[in-house]
């Protein structure tokens, strides 16, 4: 069951702090964060909701938030006329949403690495980091795989 913890606007505080918005949602114990502009909070009232995350979460946010200042990750790459535009693997036409669909089906690692030995333990890694920041892209694309 999803909870919802906070729902957080990082407003621009000094030269280096661009504008971020984001939702942090709790599943299962583990954070999810999701693009979102919901909530206007000052960076003062965030700070208490922050500072009581564990350590691990701290490196999370922190990993999120700097790969939404660049919209940029590692590995995965979308291109427009290939695959409809999706976020697949660098340089492959396997799309991201195609190796969370394995996994939800119960797929291993290795088992998944078998069937695409063009793949490396990096690639399932970076798919799975960016599947878990775009929890409704990933969503709706296997969604639309399911319906047709």
């Amino acid at each position: 069951m999803l909870g919802l913890v906070s729902l957080v606007s990082i407003q621009k505080c000094n030269e280096n702090f661009d504008l971020v918005t984001a939702r942090i949602l709790v599943c299962q114990n583990k954070l999810t964060f999701m693009n979102s502009i919901t909530a206007n909070m000052t960076l003062k009232e965030l700070q208490p909701q922050l500072l009581a995350l564990s350590p691990e979460e701290k490196t999370q946010a922190i990993q999120f938030l700097a790969q939404s200042l660049t919209n940029f990750w590692s590995g995965i790459q979308k291109t427009p006329g290939v695959m409809g535009g999706e976020a697949c693997i660098r340089q492959t036409r396997i799309p991201v949403w195609l190796l969370i669909s394995y996994r939800r089906q119960g797929a291993s690692d290795a088992h998944i690495l078998e069937g695409h030995p063009d793949l490396s333990a990096a690639d399932l890694v970076n798919a799975f980091a960016y599947a878990e920041a775009q929890v409704d892209e990933i969503d709706r694309a296997i969604l639309e795989q399911e319906e047709t």
